[in-house]
């Protein structure tokens, strides 16, 4: 068992490091501030290959690993949390088309997506259809070669400004297996898009209710066969708690090297504040959290990687822990900050609103406390856990 990383590894780090010291980092307040979608930044991303990570090559991608996309996720999401959430949901959705998608389909839009030329927007939740996405209720109805789309999406990254939706539809009866997955032009006829939410965090990226009216597409945009919808979203949510657990472990990073900064520069009572050791202790505490929390997500993309039958499971325990572990770094960095690390001069309160939705998206931590609790009641803790 090696925990070390490769120099291949090293370097994709490095860069990813490097993009997001030149491109994210000096920006990412502003972006917040004016809830503003860096679109030219994430096409740059895309001239790194990191708009295709994970996708095959074949299809213009890099073909990477779930493990390798971690180690350039976590060094981007240093730079800016919310634009790289936003890449990492373009990822998943480019390797949805790029790994089930017709060879036709996939030469018509697969190396414009890897590219980042065109930029996907995942279509999954509805209103009343969020974790329990089997009852979603739009409607894919077929009338010869074409689909006709009736229905809602909510909550969708980059709606509004992106170009391409990857959406679960009802194409058959209720339930999980009447669920297939299609690839739709974000400008098709019968598309249109609510206003922008106003959210707590994650602001440079637009956030919109879309709505489907008698929309048509062609039969071959279809993703998998019919039915595979629900089981490309499952699929598709291993990677992406993997994902967002990894933004939240690059926000955290920035958070605890804040405050290191900070408790060695700031001075009270005649010495700086890192000289007293309850904050020593603090700061030692989120270290160790985050290390933890690293390691974690780092075994669950192994085991996705490798295909291992409980990848489910530590996919869940690793988005439950890393992402409750990085927004108690986040608030504890901005507590050692006092007073200051409550207005917007510094980035913490920043770190701590667009940490803090990682704890809801690809499944709350609930539902992630459910999957884990139901596997080890079924399985026994002592087998499942070695």
């Amino acid at each position: 068992m090696d925990f070390n990383l490769s120099e291949e590894q090293k370097a994709f780090q490095a860069t990813a490091k490097a993009f997001a010291h030149a491109e994210l980092t000096p920006h990412a307040a502003e972006w917040d501030a004016k809830a503003y979608f860096p679109v030219e930044v994430i096409r740059k991303a895309g001239k790194l290959g990191f708009c295709g990570i994970y996708s095959p090559e074949s299809a213009g991608g890099m073909g990477l690993s779930r493990l390798d996309a971690h180690l350039i996720f976590e060094q981007l999401a240093y730079g800016c949390t919310a634009t790289t959430a936003y890449i990492t949901i373009h990822n998943m959705a480019t390797w949805m088309l790029t790994g089930f998608g017709s060879e036709a389909l996939v030469a018509q839009w697969g190396e414009a997506m890897t590219s980042g030329d065109l930029l996907a927007s995942y279509c999954l939740t509805e209103p009343n259809a969020g974790s329990d996405a089997a009852s979603l209720k739009t409607t894919a109805r077929r009338e010869g070669d074409e689909y006709v789309i009736n229905g809602s999406k909510c909550f969708i990254s980059g709606a509004g400004s992106t170009d391409v939706l990857i959406m679960m539809a009802r194409t058959g009866a209720e339930g999980a297996k009447g669920i297939s997955c299609l690839l739709v032009p974000a400008d098709a006829d019968g598309i249109s898009y609510g206003r922008k939410e106003e959210k707590m965090g994650w602001n440079c990226q637009p956030t919109r209710t879309i709505s489907f009216d008698n929309v048509r597409v062609p039969v071959g945009n279809r993703i998998g066969n019919e039915g595979d919808g629900f089981k490309l979203a499952m699929k598709g949510l291993d990677g992406g708690r993997i994902n967002i657990a990894t933004c939240s472990l690059g926000t955290a990073q920035a958070a605890l090297d804040t405050a290191q900064r900070y408790m060695n520069e700031r001075k009270q009572f005649g010495q700086a504040i890192g000289s007293f050791q309850a904050l020593q202790f603090k700061l030692a505490d989120m270290a160790t959290d985050l290390v933890a929390a690293r390691q974690m997500v780092r075994l669950a993309a192994s085991k996705l990687d490798a295909g291992d039958p409980e990848a489910t499971l530590y996919c869940a325990m690793a988005k439950r822990f890393a992402t409750d572990a990085g927004f108690t770094i986040c608030n504890e960095a901005l507590q050692i900050h006092g007073g200051y690390g409550y207005i917007r001069e510094y980035p913490l309160e920043r770190y701590l609103r667009d940490n803090r939705v990682h704890q809801i998206l690809e499944g709350t931590n609930e539902i992630m406390r459910h999957i884990i609790a139901r596997r080890l009641l079924l399985e026994g803790a002592t087998e499942l856990l070695q």
